[in-house]
């Protein structure tokens, strides 16, 4: 379980093909605080740390995970968000994010607007029903709030702070993004969806 508030950022030094997977290396100060076995959040993509030490760690990639992130676009020397798990003894910022994706996104504009930036990203249609505006959406792992909403598209504003902090600040227009809905939102529409196919009201539970 983690938050959407990245703790800070890696580089890519490669991505080495495994059979249908790969194995992933990314370089970061982050590993010192990591121990083999740790979950660890790339890019909003939950992975198990291998191996880390000062400089950084590596993670296997499977075939599923390459199949619908953007780790099948990626290379070498890209920019990607890191978080740890959420304690349970720590403060909850952001939202739940799980970690685990549920579409690709792509990145149809980047706009300044004073000191802040509109992001507006190209949803596939299957996410529409779990997206609000003000709700919130993990994107490349980062929380954020929903500002507005056409078919198949949302947009959102980036803080200065988010901007310097994050992998934004490699941000450009077309480039892949992972996405995350809100697990709440998930959760109440597959109760609405098997209430409606079965005809019956929802259970009251006490």
């Amino acid at each position: 379980m983690f938050t959407g508030l990245i703790e800070t950022t890696g580089r890519i030094e490669s991505i080495e093909p495994q059979g249908s997977g790969a194995r992933l290396q990314v370089r970061t100060s982050l590993g010192r605080d990591l121990s083999s076995g740790d979950s660890i959040a790339v890019n909003g993509v939950c992975l198990t740390a291998i191996d880390p030490d000062e400089t950084g760690f590596e993670a296997d990639l499977s075939p599923a995970t390459l199949a619908v992130t953007t780790f099948r676009e990626m290379s070498v020397g890209c920019l990607v968000n890191l978080e740890r798990p959420l304690r349970a003894d720590a403060r909850l910022g952001g939202h739940f994010v799980l970690g685990h994706v549920d579409a690709v996104g792509r990145i149809e504009v980047w706009r300044p607007d004073g000191e802040c930036f509109w992001l507006e990203i190209a949803v596939p249609r299957e996410l529409d029903p779990y997206l609000i505006v003000k709700g919130s959406i993990a994107v490349d792992g980062i929380s954020l709030t929903v500002s507005a909403l056409t078919p198949g598209r949302l947009s959102t504003q980036i803080v200065p702070f988010t901007r310097t902090h994050t992998a934004l600040t490699d941000a450009r227009v077309g480039a892949s993004v992972n996405l995350e809905a809100d697990v709440l939102g998930k959760y109440v529409a597959r109760l609405l969806a098997a209430r409606d196919a079965a005809g019956d009201p929802l259970p009251v539970l006490s």
